[in-house]
């Protein structure tokens, strides 16, 4: 007796279950920020203290005023060097990038990252009515990406 094949009904493929897209899902909203007012050194303690390369500088009604970088702060580091100034004596508001790009809550995470390729930044924050809300970080898009694995890279799909 032979092998007989059997041709019943296939069964119809599992659709992935839809993982969100949005950046507001992966946004970090616990984060640290900083003050215009605060001395560089407090700055790079709290970036040591708290392992992150970079931040938002708010006022008092967390509205966001600009970013302060690893960057900025090693550019302080060399020009007082260069200039032979002590190194304590500059504030957060004379280092830090004032215009600031900012992106939607509402964008897709796929968009911010060709985003983050086209401006080459580390961080985007995330403002809703002036107001800071979060931050997205490149870790931030890899994260949702992995989600997404095995998935079509278009939710309408």
């Amino acid at each position: 007796m032979g092998i007989k094949s059997f041709q019943g009904k296939r069964a119809e493929p599992e659709k992935a279950a839809s993982a969100s897209v949005c950046v507001s899902d992966y946004m970090s909203t616990d984060l640290v920020t900083f003050r215009k007012d605060q001395t560089i050194f407090e700055v790079m303690e709290l970036f040591l203290k708290h392992k992150i390369s970079g931040g938002c500088v708010v006022d008092e009604d967390n509205k966001l005023l600009g970013v302060i970088s690893e960057g900025d702060c090693m550019k302080h580091i060399s020009d007082s060097r260069y200039y032979n100034m002590p190194m304590d004596n500059n504030l957060v508001e004379k280092r830090m990038t004032c215009n600031v790009m900012t992106i939607d809550a509402d964008m897709n995470v796929l968009d911010a990252a060709k985003k983050f390729i086209e401006n080459r930044f580390r961080r985007f924050p995330i403002v809703k009515n002036g107001e800071l809300v979060g931050q997205l970080s490149q870790s931030d898009v890899l994260r949702a990406a992995l989600n997404l694995k095995g998935q079509s890279w278009n939710p309408g799909i």
